[in-house]
């Protein structure tokens, strides 16, 4: 990596009306380098990508490149200085082949002026090849998984020789297999001499690649840090001005505290699909984690809990009478939410209006022979906008325009007013900035304090461990062990996840959980 700058940015200011997005904000990028830029939803980052890749010009403020000032009218100028965006919601074509879609708008002709699709095919494979694809120029984009659609995207910004190459949350919708496989893209790209700026909220995202990282806040440049300056507490303190501690200030009940709660939800010998019989039971007033690596079974028995699917044996009970859960309507009138991880596939309608999506549950309450009492209803969702500080000009904007932590409060506000009794969380923060996840952990303290059995199922070990007064370990749709008080860490926590090692014995399956 040569110490060189290929873009230099100073003091770029960008306003929409009386809104100012970006303030004097400096950006320096070397070829050969990954380098992160990180801030919360709405520091600018969005904003100070589409002034570079040629969709915003900036009100004030220089662009250089390789030391020369350049002027990027539209995204085509950008792409022909070798700048390429890859929006986290990738433009791919499904209905044509790879290679029309790597080269759809600049096409390859022959000498009669047609399009030599041997000649785009050729070049595409070549390139798919150095990305380590698996699939072929000639395939149909559409039948493609997500992450071999970013690729073509990649493969698009390569045929085009781009120098610099800008991903936006660029892993949200993979696993994490695909995305270890783009990690060694990423790299690769950068040994070549690539410049990648790469936007992420995950920290280990950014401890893996970051050759430097930039952090924004409130629209201006706030540090750049390089690679052994790289720590997550400073870069939490960059970004919103508060340490990593205050995001976990939660008093975790002790064993005799939570003997005290009173059991609302047992669950005994719960099996279907690939958990097997699961035993616990979940109190009103304490946080309890659903924790172990991805394929334990964690969603699955959350999935069964709240009637998705069916069960192949057990049984539930709530304040201790057996219940049938068979459909998600059913666990609603027992008072059971479930916010699934999947927010936009599963959870919200995101062509439909803000206050639609968080009063869908109980829009039958305000009708009136048949018909729905639209002030009402409004009513209850600029109230439920306001309790969880949805930040949205008004509630009949598209949900899909709401950035993802302003999302899941929407699903968040849309099962918090059946009242539940217990309110099943699944990987409630993620793709969430870090502003968002401490609202999100607030509101799950706020609600356990109200007497709701909240139930938190992550992947994010520090979450686990910071929020949950009771940790339930999941392995191969196996519940292993239940971890209490001191004993909540994340050794313990992967040793009953992966069967390393010995467990302490507050660790050990017993009747109650099972």
């Amino acid at each position: 990596m040569t110490s060189t700058p290929i873009l230099q940015m100073s003091g770029i200011s960008k306003s929409f009306g009386a809104t100012r997005a970006l303030s004097d904000m400096h950006l320096n990028i070397r070829p050969g380098e990954i380098h992160a830029l990180m801030g919360e939803n709405g520091a600018g980052k969005s904003t100070l990508m589409k002034v570079l890749s040629g969709v915003h010009a900036p009100d004030h403020g220089q662009i250089l490149l390789d030391g020369k000032p350049v002027t990027l009218r539209d995204p085509a100028a950008s792409r022909a200085a070798g700048i390429n965006l890859i929006y986290q919601e990738l433009a791919v074509a499904p209905n044509i082949s790879v290679a029309a879609n790597v080269f759809m708008g600049s096409e390859l002709r022959n000498r009669l002026g047609l399009i030599d699709h041997a000649a785009m095919r050729s070049r595409t494979d070549a390139v798919l090849a150095q990305l380590g694809a698996v699939f072929k120029a000639s395939d149909r984009a559409g039948r493609l998984s997500i992450a071999e659609q970013q690729q073509v995207e990649i493969a698009r910004a390569l045929v085009h020789r781009s120098r610099i190459l800008i991903m936006d949350e660029p892993t949200a919708a993979l696993s994490e297999r695909e995305t270890e496989h783009l990690f060694g893209v990423v790299r690769r790209l950068r040994d070549e001499g690539l410049a990648v700026i790469y936007i992420s909220h995950r920290m280990a995202e950014v401890y893996a690649l970051a050759d430097r990282v930039t952090v924004l806040r409130d629209g201006s440049f706030v540090g750049e840090l390089s690679r052994e300056q790289i720590d997550g507490e400073r870069i939490v303190q960059m970004m919103v001005g508060r340490s990593l501690g205050e995001f976990y200030q939660h008093r975790r009940l002790s064993p005799e505290e939570q003997a005290q709660l009173k059991t609302v939800l047992q669950v005994r010998g719960v099996a279907g699909g690939k958990v097997k019989p699961a035993s616990f039971e979940a109190r009103a007033g304490e946080v309890l984690g659903l924790a172990g690596l991805v394929g334990a079974g964690r969603t699955e028995l959350a999935r069964l809990l709240f009637g998705v699917d069916a069960r192949s044996a057990g049984e539930i009970l709530l304040d201790g009478v057996a219940v049938q859960i068979d459909t998600p309507r059913a666990a609603m009138r027992r008072g059971i939410a479930y916010v699934p991880e999947d927010r936009k596939g599963q959870g919200l309608f995101l062509q439909m209006a803000v206050a639609a999506n968080a009063t869908m549950n109980v829009a039958g309450r305000h009708a009136r022979l048949g018909l729905i009492r639209r002030r009402a209803l409004q009513g209850v969702a600029g109230a439920a906008i306001k309790r969880l500080n949805v930040k949205v000009a008004h509630g009949e904007v598209p949900v899909g325009m709401l950035s993802g932590g302003n999302q899941q409060k929407v699903l968040l506000a849309r099962w918090l007013e059946i009242a539940p009794r217990v309110l099943i969380l699944d990987e409630p923060t993620r793709g969430v900035d870090i502003y968002a996840k401490s609202e999100i952990y607030q509101l799950v303290h706020r609600l356990a304090g109200q007497g709701v059995a909240v139930i938190v199922i992550s992947s994010e070990l520090p979450e686990v461990i910071g929020i949950c007064d009771r940790v339930l370990v999941m392995r191969e749709g196996s519940i292993t062990g239940q971890l209490c008080g001191p004993d909540i860490t994340q050794e313990n926590v992967m040793r009953l996840a992966t069967d390393t090692g010995a467990a302490p014995a507050s660790t050990l399956p017993n009747e109650s959980h099972g």
